[in-house]
């Protein structure tokens, strides 16, 4: 990990395109990846234990569709660290560093955080997890730009790219129904969506994950999730990152996911497609 920050520092800065490999990935080609895709996945859970898997993935989609819970379960299942660079920026803007009142006001506006800061936050990150041994990855929020990608491009194998895909009209009811609590830090979402199908696509209906007794007086509402903010995420993700899929779609390595409903009935299937639903008793979590 000591040469990826070192070659996402310079990357940042100076375009370099060096390459490393921090692992090399085979397997059987599987059932419903893009073609070429199944070659660049991690070995199967049930040849190569946990510490072996090292997979380096990314999960892309608009706001609010579920990148984090998704990939944290994932991460979970497969023994590597989740990195949401979201979660690095709210970190970052609880601390008292240098960088935080610098951060609060770009993402109040509900704009995207520069290239240079958000490799910043994340080589601080990557760094964190070497000095613990860390190994692989699944990114979470990054790459949101065609610069982004192509500075990651330059600097490791993304092996897998997973694109999650949700009508707006419900992402928008998600991200105004999501509440935190301020004190256990957990995220919690109060909306109840029972949305009418459209073009032909079924109803959609997700109950909302309620929190414990001990924490409903304690939720709050982040800052940039309001309506006027939200939307403008999502214009912002339209005209910025779209094109990053396309990036990815033309190497091969994007797997686009459309989301069913909630998680219990979307996390089995994600599963299904990512040919990991030998774990019968991860299914569990769904229920959680």
């Amino acid at each position: 990990m000591a040469a990826l920050t070192r070659l996402l520092r310079s990357a940042v800065t100076s375009g370099s395109t060096a390459r490393i490999s921090l692992s090399t990935l085979a397997s059987e080609p599987k059932t419903g990846f893009p073609a070429g895709l199944a070659a660049r996945l991690a070995p199967s859970p049930a040849r190569k234990g946990r510490e072996d898997r090292n997979v380096q993935w990314v999960f892309l989609g608009c706001p609010g569709v579920g990148k984090g819970t998704y990939a944290s379960r994932l991460s979970q299942l497969l023994g590597v660290p989740h990195i949401a660079t979201g979660d690095l920026v709210r970190e970052e803007l609880a601390s008292s560093g240098p960088l935080s009142l610098k951060l609060a006001e770009i993402v109040n506006q509900g704009k995207l955080v520069s290239d240079e800061i958000i490799v910043e936050l994340l080589t601080k990150r990557l760094s964190k997890g070497e000095e613990k041994g860390e190994s692989g990855f699944i990114l979470d929020g990054f790459p949101r730009t065609v610069r982004q990608a192509e500075i990651i491009d330059g600097v490791m194998d993304i092996d897998l790219v997973v694109n999650l895909k949700l009508r707006e009209d419900v992402l928008l009811e998600k991200c105004l129904g999501r509440r935190i609590c301020n004190q256990c830090g957990k995220n919690f979402n109060l909306a109840s969506i029972d949305a009418k199908g459209q073009n032909g696509q079924p109803d959609m209906y997700m109950p909302p994950l309620l929190p414990p007794s001990q924490c409903m007086p304690k939720l709050i509402t982040r800052a940039d999730d309001t309506e006027e903010v939200v939307k403008a995420r999502f214009r912002i993700y339209n005209d910025k990152s779209l094109p990053v899929e396309e990036f990815y779609r033309r190497q091969g390595k994007l797997l686009e996911f459309d989301l069913p409903g909630g998680i219990p009935e979307s996390w089995p299937k994600l599963l299904q497609v990512l040919s990991l639903d030998e774990h019968h008793e991860d299914k569990q979590l769904a229920a959680a």
